[in-house]
């Protein structure tokens, strides 16, 4: 039986070796069927991204199973901005080649979505767009905003690290595959402020290397630019009219309206921007300014000490110590406190020398180190809080002498000792900058048509670098809102309301309802209404409104301060009709009527009463009676519309007026 088993064991063994061996070889003559790969080809740009290929030959007579021809990237750096774009250069290639008996100098048309890599162009100056060649050369991009490049007429997608297929992304930082910690995102609003004095002002300063810029100026007044290079070169640009521009090596999308001006720049910049406006009316403009500022100053570890003994055993520590990204150099330690995404890594301690000393020295030799050397030194306590929160104060501190020993123990010592440096200072003025303000907007329109209402408006803190911000005292707030009155006579008691006519009304204004999609300019988005709060009657819905704007680059939502959308908000809260309740008439207690009445208070103000002229005189002498003609009209068309439409009116008084007054010849 043993060796029965063992037969069948060794069988099995066997078999699975002839297998095996059997499908290596296989694989080994499928590729056997192919030649080597070829050398790669030179590329097809020498900047900007192009494409190499790799070919290899069949060696049966058989079909290979498998690609002969293989791609990878190559020239993987930007190009100079003189060089152009590459699509833009193919479509001027045929500027001498006459298109159905006529010359005409080509312009590319990009971001074709159904087929981009075809070379698509239009004659400057017409509409006539032409397919100069089936497929793009080899590295054109497929789309501008885009790194995907078309490859023998296809477009294949390429990450951010410049791999094909590869789905790797910046973030909006501009770090491949990065985590967004590198910069910050930016936000704000600047309001002009027209002053005899000044012609001019700044809206906001963007440093060097920040990203997906975009400023929208609503206003009489026009956006200017000032640049200033790392070298120290400073330019202007007025922006007078509409298109890309280069500036300092940063493309620029201008566009300019008759009220407003739109300003986009992907970045990354390659200088410090200032935008500045000029003022160009009577009336206020305001800029709203949205960008990602780079971190420039970041902590860096610092290499160990030299050790605190020659032998014997002593230790080192590293430091940190802030450095400037942008000029390659340490800088003050308050450039990183300045952010606070940065936090200073702590000291690291470990051991060195640890050799024993020789025997006929007996002491450690202690080497010369300022850090750790037993001379005195001025030590501080840290600044206490100032005194005022802005407007100028004071913060003190103590200063004191100290001496710290081998082991590390500090104690205090006579002032003498230290004299030798100068003493820190006990005092510095701090906050020195004005306090916040607080800035009044426009009045909006009175609420109501008729009668008197209420209007409203915004009210902001500015701070001193007219960012909004918090800090204003609330004794001095501007109101935000009034009392406000419209010449127009009203005829509609609000007090009591026929809701059997309302209804129809209130289901038209469910379905009337309408949607809003997210932009790049802010704007209110209300999400969907909740359910009626009750099953049967009148009862409530509510919704939640926010302020959010769409960054282009990265395709994401922001949220937004909801005072920095313009125009009125939509209401959260409105009435709900669910049908009557079983057994129970159709009857409103107050509160529900004046619910159910404010969320369809539009849809009845398009209807009301109104004369219109008398009926005839009801004698031809003597005296008679005229009776007024009340009709119900469309405010808008100025139609007559059906009564019904009005029921939610008080009907005008009656009025009669004499006519036929002469008296009426004998009989």
């Amino acid at each position: 039986m043993e060796c029965c088993r063992w037969t069948t064991a060794g069988t099995l063994l066997l078999a699975s070796l002839i297998l095996s061996s059997r499908t290596a070889r296989s694989e080994e003559d499928r590729d056997s069927l192919w030649d080597a790969w070829g050398s790669w080809s030179e590329c097809s740009r020498t900047c900007g991204g192009g494409a190499s290929y790799s070919l290899r030959r069949c060696l049966s007579s058989k079909t290979c199973e498998g690609r002969n021809i293989r791609y990878r990237t190559c020239s993987n750096v930007d190009c100079p901005p003189e060089a152009g774009d590459f699509r833009a250069q193919q479509c001027s290639a045929h500027n001498d080649v006459k298109y159905q008996g006529q010359l005409y100098e080509w312009l590319p048309v990009s971001n074709d979505p159904d087929n981009p890599c075809s070379l698509k162009c239009q004659a400057r100056g017409a509409a006539l767009v032409v397919e100069l060649a089936p497929k793009v050369l080899d590295g054109t991009r497929c789309y501008t905003e885009s790194l995907d490049m078309c490859i023998s007429g296809l477009c294949q997608i390429v990450g951010c690290d410049h791999q094909l297929g590869s789905a790797v992304k910046e973030d909006n930082c501009g770090v491949c595959n990065g985590d967004g910690s590198t910069c910050r995102l930016v936000r704000g609003q600047y309001k002009s402020q027209l002053s005899a004095s000044k012609l001019d002002d700044t809206v906001v300063a963007i440093p060097y290397g920040s990203r997906q810029v975009r400023l929208v100026l609503k206003g009489p007044d026009h956006l200017y630019l000032e640049t200033k290079t790392l070298q120290g070169v400073k330019s202007e640009n007025s922006l007078s009219t509409t298109g890309f521009f280069f500036v300092e090596n940063s493309s620029i999308d201008f566009q300019k309206f008759p009220d407003k001006e739109i300003l986009r720049i992907s970045g990354p910049l390659y200088a410090d921007f200032t935008i500045k406006i000029h003022y160009a009316g009577a009336a206020d403009s305001s800029v709203q300014f949205i960008f990602y500022q780079p971190i420039i100053h970041r902590w860096r570890e610092t290499d160990f000490f030299p050790c605190s003994a020659s032998c014997g055993g002593g230790y080192q520590l590293t430091s940190a110590e802030c450095f400037d990204l942008r000029s390659n150099r340490v800088v003050a330690d308050q450039y990183c406190h300045y952010y606070p995404e940065n936090i200073k890594p702590k000291p690291r301690l470990q051991e060195c020398n640890l050799d024993p000393c020789p025997a006929s020295d007996g002491y450690k030799q202690i080497m010369p180190y300022d850090l750790y050397h037993p001379l005195p030194r001025w030590e501080s306590t840290p600044w206490t809080a100032c005194s005022s929160s802005c407007g100028g104060g004071i913060q003190s501190r103590s200063i004191s002498c100290v001496e710290e020993d081998i082991q590390g123990h500090i104690s205090p010592v006579e002032e003498w000792k230290c004299m030798y440096t100068p003493k820190m200072p006990l005092v510095q003025p701090c906050n020195i900058f004005d306090c916040p303000k607080w800035l009044a907007q426009e009045w909006s329109p009175c609420t109501v048509t008729c009668g008197q209402g209420l209007r409203y408006r915004v009210v902001l803190c500015i701070d001193h670098r007219g960012m909004h911000t918090g800090g204003c005292s609330t004794k001095t707030k501007p109101h935000i809102k009034e009392e406000c009155v419209v010449p127009t006579p009203c005829y509609k008691p609000k007090e009591k309301l026929p809701v059997e006519a309302k209804l129809p009304w209130y289901k038209q204004a469910q379905e009337l309802e309408e949607g809003r999609t997210v932009s790049e300019e802010p704007s209110f988005i209300p999400e969907a209404w909740s359910a009626c709060s009750v099953t049967c009657g009148v009862g409530s819905q509510i919704r939640l409104v926010k302020c959010q704007v769409l960054l282009s680059f990265s395709q994401s939502v922001a949220d937004l301060p909801i005072d920095e959308c313009e125009g009125p908000k939509p209401v959260s809260q409105r009435g709900c009709y669910s049908g009557p309740c079983t057994g129970e008439a159709t009857e409103y207690t107050p509160e529900e009527t004046q619910l159910l009445y404010g969320s369809l208070q539009e849809f009845d103000e398009l209807y009301d009463w109104e004369y219109e002229g008398f009926t005839e005189c009801s004698e031809s002498c003597g005296g008679g009676v005229q009776e007024a003609v009340v009709t119900c009209l469309n405010k808008q068309t100025r139609e007559i519309a059906d009564e019904t439409l009005c029921v939610s009116s008080r009907r005008p008084p009656q009025l009669l007026k004499t006519c036929s007054l002469d008296p009426c010849p004998p009989r």
